[in-house]
């Protein structure tokens, strides 16, 4: 999505230990229970109180599914969510509370379930993904939302899927066509995964260098301009906020006094305020508008 920046290639010259420390979130918070606890929490909050279809089908595998929350409207925009977790951990259940805020827009959702590793690979999962909207977009007319106005939005390696979307050659004959994404919203992304290739992150993940290198979307190229916005947390460590302060999108946010994981309660209102009043306005605007990408705060992994 850029080219990388000179400084990016210092990680080679650090202690595992450091590295380790860059690339884990809890590093910045003394606990990570409460966060993953008020998901958890807000999330069934959300399937309690709002009309939710749950497991529908996006393709034929077991975890091939999502849980689509429609807008009052059957015509109104559509945010694609694919939770984080170091491809790794979590699961659409957890990520149901962003729902609450989209349906207040008349904004319809869909929480995205993949396969997590080591059960599947980093490149598999991505491939899911692709295949996941392409299919929920052929399902416009049938769930209720219009198909011409569709967001793509996640948080750490949620974030990482979606950019993988916005590439322009990694799509495959069951990806989104080009014209399908509307705008992303990324979240405390992570968009050059090499150096994670030493770390224990890559113990279930496998990668090798290469391997990594072709699941970056830093690495590649952007599909035909869309809107972009990257957001992140001022309290996050400095290889995330690194990395989320790259070229070619519209717009950067970093939240004052948001670390990687305070999405949950006091920290995600501020955020999905932002993040969805620039869905809002870009789901209603008709002119194109220019490249870019948002950064926010809220992986969702140590």
């Amino acid at each position: 999505m850029k080219s990388v920046t000179p400084e990016s290639g210092s990680w080679r010259d650090w202690p595992l230990a450091r590295l380790e420390r860059e690339y884990s979130p809890s590093s910045c918070v003394p606990s990570i229970t409460p966060f993953l606890e008020a998901y958890v929490q807000r999330s069934h909050e959300a399937v309690a109180e709002l009309s939710c279809e749950q497991n529908v089908r996006w393709g034929d595998g077991v975890d091939e599914v999502f849980d689509f929350f429609p807008a009052a409207s059957s015509h109104a925009p559509l945010l694609i969510f694919f939770h984080g977790g170091y491809w790794q951990e979590h699961s659409k259940k957890d990520v149901s509370f962003v729902a609450l805020d989209c349906i207040a827009e008349d904004i319809a959702y869909a929480a995205v379930e993949y396969t997590l590793a080591p059960q599947a690979s980093v490149g598999a999962i991505v491939e899911q993904c692709r295949r996941a909207t392409g299919s929920i977009a052929r399902q416009a007319s049938t769930l209720g939302f219009d198909s011409r106005r569709i967001f793509i939005a996640g948080s750490s390696a949620g974030a990482h899927l979606a950019a993988m979307l916005l590439v322009d050659d990694r799509q495959g004959a069951h990806g989104p066509r080009e014209n399908m994404i509307a705008g992303a919203i990324l979240l405390s992304g992570i968009y050059d995964l090499e150096p994670l290739v030493p770390t224990y992150i890559n113990q279930a993940l496998h990668m090798t260098e290469q391997e990594a290198a072709i699941v970056s979307p830093i690495r590649h190229r952007l599909r035909p301009p869309i809107p972009v916005v990257v957001a992140w947390g001022q309290n996050e460590t400095d290889e995330f906020k690194r990395q989320s302060q790259s070229e070619a999108v519209t717009e950067y946010k970093e939240f004052p006094g948001r670390a990687h994981f305070t999405i949950g309660q006091e920290g995600w209102e501020e955020v999905a305020d932002y993040a969805l009043d620039w869905a809002v306005e870009h789901a209603r605007s008709s002119s194109p508008a220019p490249t870019g990408r948002v950064h926010g705060q809220q992986p969702m992994l140590e």
